[in-house]
Parts: structure tokens; sequence; C-alpha cells
């Protein structure tokens, strides 16, 4: 197959659509359903990030993609009894295999933003990572291989219209990449970069203590920014990316965004939200959007009488400013990267108030200083990697 049609591209009045290689086959199958534009837009730059990150860690990898830069990212480490529950999968009896652990940790990131997600995982998909996948609201999922019991469970999803993609694990591109803009082709060599434990050796604080998990949370982060669209700042703990902030002309909107998503992450596992009780009946989705006004400054929206009767059995208390800084100031060991250079220390500032101890950005600003001695004043250790992350 060296082409596929599309329905339609970015829009539905974008036609005609396709897919296609010239004089080469395409590394892909469509096991069941109709990818899209969009869709493989998010497949192919997902399934980039997990097999890098499979590569660079030994674990494997899944992404939760939303257009065109990922929701999440995670690798497949154990899940803790509080981490199945604010991820919704405490109910589940199967197995927690790491490739379903993987993508568990990467569409519970941030929930509210993998809601109608592409999948990318860097495995054969198994039985328990399809039987997650089930459940969720998602378009589709990228995939080396599928067992036979995974393909049966996703072809049910979706009234049997789930995206399903099968890509060779083998297949590499040519060097030399195009893209056409207003009639006009760019060229550019691929960004080979590979991102290792040695990509974080030039430490520049006074703090030079860098753990063998920080290394790790780093690399994802780094490995997640390089497919993420620029401005792109992301903070990473425990080998799962919590906060990623995408696409911002201003890199202290970006390190807010993606803080504020690390912090929501984070307020999910207080004795406040965990104690939430909720009404018989109430779909996943409708409970994210609950926690993210409960924990908000619009909370009234689900606390209100005549409001709260909807989505509780018993009216929450509020959730004041002074408990959820007390909780968030809980949160250390946070591992940050950023796409380019900080060009204030401004940037360091708020990612402290996330808990950030670990730092990695390419430096070169004029005001490198200024951010090493915020860094310092904090004693977090940054390391000044030399090298641009920017996607487009």
């Amino acid at each position: 197959m060296q082409e596929y049609e599309l329905k339609y591209g970015c829009n539905p009045n974008q036609k005609p659509a396709r897919i296609y290689m010239e004089g080469k086959d395409l590394p892909i199958k469509v096991l069941n359903g109709r990818a899209g534009y969009i869709n493989f837009l998010d497949a192919f730059n997902g399934w980039q990030l997990v097999r890098e990150l499979k590569k660079a860690t030994g674990l494997p990898a899944a992404a939760s993609f939303k257009h065109v830069s990922p929701a999440g990212a995670a690798v497949g480490l154990p899940l803790s009894d509080v981490e199945k529950k604010i991820y919704w999968v405490e109910d589940m009896d199967m197995e927690f295999t790491p490739l379903a652990n993987a993508y568990i940790r990467a569409r519970g990131a941030d929930r509210m933003s993998s809601f109608g997600d592409f999948i990318s995982l860097s495995d054969v998909c198994d039985k328990s990572t399809a039987l997650v996948i089930k459940r969720e609201v998602s378009d589709g999922v990228i995939a080396p291989g599928y067992t036979d019991e995974a393909l049966a469970i996703l072809k049910e999803k979706k009234k049997g219209a789930y995206c399903v993609i099968e890509i060779d694990p083998d297949y590499e591109p040519d060097p030399i990449e195009h893209k056409e803009v207003f009639g006009i082709v760019f060229e550019q060599g691929r960004n080979e970069l590979q991102i290792d434990d040695a990509f974080f050796s030039n430490i520049v604080t006074e703090n030079k203590e860098l753990t063998q998990q920080a290394k790790i949370d780093l690399a994802i982060a780094m490995i997640t920014l390089k497919y993420t669209q620029s401005n792109s700042v992301c903070y990473v703990k425990g080998g799962q990316a919590i906060g990623i902030g995408a696409g911002q002309q201003s890199r202290i909107h970006c390190t807010r965004l993606a803080g504020n998503k690390a912090d929501n992450w984070w307020l999910r596992q207080s004795p406040q939200v965990l104690g939430l009780q909720f009404a018989d009946g109430i779909r996943r989705a409708d409970r994210d959007n609950a926690i993210d006004l409960y924990i908000g400054e619009d909370y009234m929206d689900v606390l209100a009488d005549g409001e709260w009767e909807k989505i509780f059995k018993v009216k929450p208390e509020i959730f004041t400013a002074e408990e959820k800084r007390a909780w968030l100031d809980q949160n250390t060991d946070v591992a940050l990267g950023s796409d380019a250079f900080f060009p204030f220390g401004d940037n360091i500032e708020r990612a402290h108030k996330s808990g950030v101890k670990y730092v990695a950005e390419p430096g070169g600003s004029i005001r490198d200083d200024h951010v090493i001695e915020t860094c310092n004043k904090y004693g977090m250790v940054m390391s000044f990697t030399g090298l641009r992350l920017f996607h487009h």
C-alpha cells in the first residue's frame, strides 16, 4: 500500500486528502476503522516519542496525543493504590502489565486534555492495555503489533469503528524530510538527536547531585518536548509527564500552563479530593470535570446549592487556597525540561512552586547567570544541554 485515502484533511472542507510515499509502501497497516489526517499526525509523532522513550529507559512507553502534541507520556512503572484511584482503574480486575501502566499514567496525567486522544504504544498491545483503552474516550491507537485478544477487544470499540494502526517497528525514515506550506517546500535534516544520561552531564548549579531517577525523568521530559509543539515545557515525576505546556509564544506562560497542570495532578491525590463522594452512575469524564472545577477558582460551579446534588452524595467542604498551598508544598523531586533556554529567573520561581528540583534546558540566554542564581537559591540541580528542541 503506497497511499491511504483520508476522509478529509484537517477540516471537512479540505478535500481530497491522503497520505502516501513515492515509490515505497507505507510502513503501516490500518487493522480497523478509518484514520484521519490529524489522527495520522498524532500517530506518527506519538510513535516516534514512545520509541525513543523505550530506547532511553528500557521500559515500555505510552503517549496520549491531542492536536499534534502529547497530553501525557509515561513509562511502565508500577502504580500505587492512590494512582489507581485517581486514574479511575482501581475497579479493574486484571493484570496491570507494564504497558498498561504506561498508558494509564500517560492518560491520567491530564485527563481533561487526553479526552478523545490518539494513543501510541512502544510495544505489542496486550489484553490488559486493550481493556484500559476500551473504557476511555479515544480516537485510535498505533502500536508495533497487537495480540489476538487485544485486537478483538479494540475492534469492539466505537461500535466497530475504532481506529487501530499497526506500524512496522523496523521502519526508518529518510534522513531528509520535507514539508509544504503555501505551495512552498521546506527541507531539513531530521532531528535524530539521541537523549541519554550523557545529555545532562553539564551541570551548572552549585548542587550537582543528579539522581538516577532524575536522569530518567529529565530524559522523559526532553524526549516529550522533542515531539511537542513549541514553545514547550514539561514537568515529570516518577516516570511520567505530569504537566505539559505546548505552543505558547511566551516561555513564562508555557511554564505556568505546564505548572498548573502539574499542580492539578498533585491536588488530585490530596485527602480532600480522594474523599469526594460522587453520585452513583456519574461518568468518569464528568468526575474529571467536577474535580477540575473543585480544585480550581470556579469551585462554586460544583458546590452551589442545586448543583452539588447532581454530582456528589455529600456536599464537599471548600478546598481553601491555604489548604491547597499546604498540600502542593509536599510535592518534591519534580523534574523540568524546556525546549529552549529560560530567558529569566521567573520561570524557575514558578517551577519551584510546583516542587521542581531538577532542571534541563539548553542555556545560552544573556541572563543565564540570573537563572542559575535562582536555581541555587532553591538548591536545584540544573543541566545546560546546549541543544534546542523546537518542533513545528
